[in-house]
């Protein structure tokens, strides 16, 4: 058994997601890509997902996400358990460079200031 540390999960992690992602697992791939594995103790990881129609997707391939972490780590007594998330307002939104600078200038209004002194596109 091998010592790792929690960066060495992440990196097999995405390292597996992205496996997933070239053989058209497609919701596997965006379940492990959304969010980091929380540590939960010693040796057990939590999968949080959005909802339970995830965890019917998820739990076929997830012998395969552990055997895949257990073999590249040689630790075979990492555990991961899927559970639904608690925050679902917590979802990661994506933005567009547009959004992304209403969001910055609400919180920084000289912002505008900037963007107007220098004539700036923030469109793209």
């Amino acid at each position: 058994m091998n010592d790792y540390d929690y960066d060495d999960i992440k990196m097999q992690w995405r390292q597996f997601a992205f496996k997933m992602k070239e053989e058209g697992k497609g919701t596997f791939y965006n379940a492990l890509i959304k969010k980091d594995p929380i540590h939960k103790q010693d040796n057990e990881y939590i999968l949080e997902v959005d909802n339970h129609v995830q965890i019917d997707v998820i739990k076929p391939i997830l012998p395969d996400l552990l055997s895949y972490i257990r073999e590249n780590l040689k630790n075979y007594s990492v555990n991961i358990i899927l559970e639904v998330t608690n925050n679902p307002d917590k979802e990661i939104k994506f933005m567009t460079g547009k959004d992304k600078f209403t969001e910055l200038a609400r919180k920084n209004p000289n912002l505008y200031t900037l963007k107007k002194l220098f004539n700036l596109d923030i469109e793209f």
